[in-house]
């Protein structure tokens, strides 16, 4: 008898901050990696703290762990617990990412804001670096582990990467999901000179040292580029095979927006033009619904009022991500909503790629030439506008409003095949 010797797979070791049952996008994107790697010769070891501050649980995450997966903690000490101390509403928000308009801040949120900025560089989970460092050194000699993944934010993980192929000399794949400098709320950190050079200097360090440097927008991999000529590679976040879930499409034209809407994602043209439409129209007035699922701002919500818009508002909150399928599949529309910068065309959330295999049109509100414009083009899975595209607006809901009472609503994509997450995990494979 002749013995075959089964290929061993490559162990690789994931660094991360976010995993079940933490909620939101930010978990998804390696979730569903380790998920799909095994399929491609490689073994997936996740790191994690042991004990963290996650602002958004989820518990419905947790069935998608594999049992077979080796996950190893640690203890992190993070700030925002003390914070709370002191204001434990400012802690949360400001966990969360959610910063108030500078005129309405508090003496202590601008005061919790300073620290966070300039004493706590790159971010709120410095103090883990070093802990990590030691405790993954001994287990990467031992498991003779050869390839590491970082993924930020928190961008102080990749510290930890830096360290380890520093002592060790592995292949280090640094993940950007977010930029590191230029990312919208870095402006309101209230940051001095000195803090704001220490974080180009953390970034420029980062991207020079790692071996391969993955993003997941267009926009990211152009600005790094002026930054580093290590290899950038765009692999963008994308959808799985959801489970089959019952539901019954809404009865009303319900416009449904799913995630976060801060005070600075405010789609006043949106809100002016359903606001028209209601006045002129009484049957549409009659059929439309906004649903609203997730953290809103009370700004957007005075705009909304402000547009005598709140009878029409199905304010919900934030749901499990199973619940959420649900929303994205019985919807008439789907809203996605960017805020109007310079810094928020590399933005790719990772709804929208879930939105675009819901069969339900997508309308899109953000800056002009963004990745998000330039995916929804290619995939015709819905439209985009700005937010000065009044009449362009106002003329697609009119005409998905008349789809919908001639039962004929849908959306028609096209190439989404390469946004599935096992093909996304082919590509990174080839990478590690």
């Amino acid at each position: 008898m002749i013995l075959r010797n089964k290929k061993v797979p490559k162990k690789v070791l994931i660094i991360t901050y976010y995993w079940p049952p933490a909620g939101g996008p930010g978990v998804q994107r390696w979730l569903k990696f380790v998920k799909y790697l095994p399929e491609f010769g490689i073994e997936p070891i996740v790191y994690i703290p042991e004990n963290p501050n996650y602002p958004i649980v989820d518990d419905s995450l947790q069935t998608e762990v594999s049992k077979d997966l080796t996950i190893l903690k640690l203890p992190i000490s993070e700030p925002y617990k003390f914070a709370s101390w002191f204001s434990k509403k400012s802690a949360k928000t400001i966990s969360k990412g959610i910063i108030s308009e500078e005129k309405k801040q508090s003496l202590i949120e601008k005061l919790m804001l300073f620290i966070r900025g300039n004493f706590f560089i790159p971010d709120a989970r410095k103090s883990w670096v070093k802990p990590s460092v030691d405790f993954l050194q001994d287990y990467i000699s031992k498991e003779h582990i050869d390839t590491i993944i970082t993924t930020g934010p928190p961008h102080s993980l990749h510290l930890i990467g830096q360290e380890l192929k520093n002592r060790l000399g592995v292949k280090w794949l640094a993940d950007f999901r977010d930029p590191w400098t230029t990312i919208g709320y870095h402006k309101q950190l209230k940051l001095i000179r000195a803090s704001k050079n220490k974080h180009k200097t953390l970034e420029r360090q980062v991207l020079n040292n790692a071996d391969q440097i993955i993003v997941t927008s267009f926009k990211t991999k152009l600005e790094f580029q002026q930054i580093t000529n290590k290899p950038i590679e765009v692999i963008t976040n994308g959808y799985d095979n959801e489970k089959t879930v019952d539901f019954k499409m809404d009865t009303k034209f319900t416009l449904s927006h799913i995630g976060s809407l801060l005070s600075k994602r405010n789609p006043e043209v949106l809100w002016k033009v359903l606001n028209d439409i209601v006045k002129e129209n009484v049957e549409f007035s009659k059929a439309v619904q906004v649903n609203l699922i997730g953290f809103v701002s009370e700004e957007v919500l005075n705009s909304i009022h402000n547009y005598n818009l709140s009878n029409y508002i199905n304010n919900i909150g934030y749901i499990s991500h199973n619940e959420a399928v649900v929303y994205q599949k019985k919807s008439q529309v789907l809203l996605l909503i960017e805020i109007n910068s310079e810094e928020t065309k590399c933005i790719i959330p990772g709804k929208l790629f879930e939105y675009m295999v819901s069969n339900r049109p997508i309308v899109a509100i953000g800056p002009k030439d963004s990745d998000v414009e330039k995916i929804i083009n290619e995939t015709n899975t819905g439209s985009y506008f700005n937010y000065t595209d009044y009449e362009s607006l106002k003329s697609i809901i009119l005409d998905h409003y008349k789809a919908y009472q001639n039962k004929t609503l849908q959306s028609r994509p096209i190439g989404l095949q390469k946004y599935h997450r096992k093909m996304l995990t082919q590509s990174l494979s080839k990478f590690i």
